[in-house]
């Protein structure tokens, strides 16, 4: 069996942002102007009304102040509220593949060795964009890869799940280096239009390289443990995969975009996931007071909190649990995975670290890292 290490990291951030003062202004006068074109309806009670929403209404909720977007003009648009990201020829790369191989080059740098030594490409995303071929073989040609490439999904989990397996591929010698790649183009998954949840995705994309330990020639973290479960749960849900309907038929099936009960899934994954890192932390003989740094899942502010305080037993102190959602929100998968690469420099060697994401399914992994 052989060490395996976490040497490399990557994040390709979109050009472009939404503060919540500009997506309120957009969804407002969207759902102005819903009201007037069906305010004969309203009146009769045929049809509720749109509310309006408000910058200290998502803050409060969520804790977001921003988003990085592909593309702005289209979600801010009122009379069309998504994003315009036009089909590409089949000749061209995907836009997951883009921006994957953004953040892998980032990752494939920091850990100072070349594309071809990669052996196993995995892209695990929330939503891809095509069923089939897979996103990850695309990937591993445009970087000119060796090895296999395969695609996963499972939701908010997915960079856990995919560290996992690569992980477990190293440790037993299949591999020796693989990379696990996260592009997670939110925006086009996200109902803009429903003031409950308009203000909780963004885009971005996450690549991290694992090596044998014994090959690692620069700073990187011992992967020490993985854990990884689901239990099956309706409250988050997305019914468009890849059996794409029109913006029109889909106007008619709000289930075909992301949809939540957020009590119950506040309700219910908080204890789930609690339990969980305090199980594996366990089992790996890790104290509360050992832990230097918890990556968690970007989802919201008040959950996190509510995992750092069970986790640790007391309020996380400045820096021992950071959060990027103010500034990327929720960006699936790859929300952990970068906190973890934009907080993580400052440990030193022995530092113990966990990554946890968790969400749909509903699943939970976390990983147990040390600071080499």
């Amino acid at each position: 069996m052989h060490s395996v290490a976490i040497t490399g990291t990557g994040v390709f951030t979109p050009t472009e942002t939404i503060t919540n003062d500009e997506l309120v202004a957009a969804f407002n006068a969207y759902a102005d102007l819903y009201n007037t074109e069906n305010a004969n309806e309203i009146a009769a009670g045929k049809l509720e009304a749109k509310p309006q929403s408000s910058a200290d209404f998502i803050l409060a909720a969520s804790g977001i102040e921003r988003r990085y977007v592909l593309d702005k003009s289209g979600v801010l648009d009122p009379a069309r509220m998504y994003p315009s990201l036009p089909p590409r020829d089949d000749d061209a790369p995907s836009i997951m593949a883009d921006i994957g191989v953004d953040a892998a080059r980032q990752a494939i740098e920091m850990a100072g060795i070349n594309a071809e030594d990669i052996d196993c490409i995995l892209c695990a995303a929330s939503n891809h964009e095509r069923a089939y071929p897979a996103i990850a073989v695309e990937i591993q040609s445009l970087l000119g890869a060796g090895g296999f490439a395969y695609d996963m999904n499972v939701a908010c989990s997915s960079a856990t799940f995919g560290i996992q397996s690569a992980t477990d591929m190293i440790r037993a010698g299949s591999v020796r280096n693989a990379l696990v790649i996260n592009p997670e183009i939110c925006s086009a998954h996200l109902e803009w239009r429903d003031r409950d949840c308009h203000f909780i995705f963004g885009d971005v994309a996450t690549a991290t390289l694992l090596q044998r330990d014994e090959d690692a020639t620069g700073a990187h973290f011992k992967v020490r443990s993985t854990r990884l479960a689901t239990q099956f749960s309706n409250n988050i849900r997305n019914n468009n995969g890849f059996l794409r309907r029109t913006r029109d038929q889909m106007d008619d099936r709000r289930d075909m975009q992301f949809m939540q009960n957020g009590r119950k899934v506040f309700k219910e994954v908080l204890p789930l996931v609690s339990k969980h890192i305090a199980t594996h932390m366990d089992e790996e003989k890790v104290k509360a007071g050992d832990l230097k740094r918890l990556w968690l899942h970007q989802a919201n502010k008040s959950m996190n909190d509510y995992i750092g305080k069970r986790v640790l037993g007391r309020d996380p102190e400045p820096g021992e649990q950071p959060n990027i959602l103010q500034d990327y929100a929720n960006t699936s998968s790859a929300g952990s995975i970068i906190a973890f690469a934009q907080h993580s420099d400052d440990l030193t060697p022995g530092d113990i670290g966990l990554i946890c994401s968790f969400g749909a399914g509903y699943s939970v992994g976390s990983v147990i890292v040390e600071r080499a």
